[in-house]
C-alpha cells in the first residue's frame, strides 16, 4: 500500500469516527469531535499537497518530452 492509499484510508477511519462521534455527543462543536476534524484537515491538507506535487511532476515530465518539438 502506497502512501496516498494509505492516507485515504486514514481519512476514511477519521470520516467514520467522526460521525460517529458527533452523533453520540450531539454536537459538532465538541472538544473530542473537533479534534479528530482537525486531523482529518491535516490529511486532507496532506493529500492535497500530493496531489499537487504528482501533477507538477507530470507537467514537468511533458515539458521535457515536447522539449524541441514543434506542433
Amino acid at each position: 500500500m502506497n502512501d496516498k492509499t494509505k492516507l485515504l484510508h486514514e481519512l476514511q477511519v477519521l470520516r467514520t469516527k467522526l460521525f460517529e462521534m458527533a452523533e453520540a455527543r450531539g454536537s459538532l462543536t465538541d472538544p473530542e469531535v473537533l479534534a479528530i476534524s482537525e486531523e482529518a484537515d491535516q490529511l486532507i491538507v496532506m493529500l492535497q499537497q500530493m496531489q499537487k506535487d504528482e501533477m507538477l511532476r507530470s507537467s514537468t515530465k511533458n515539458d521535457l518530452a515536447n522539449d524541441g518539438k514543434t506542433g
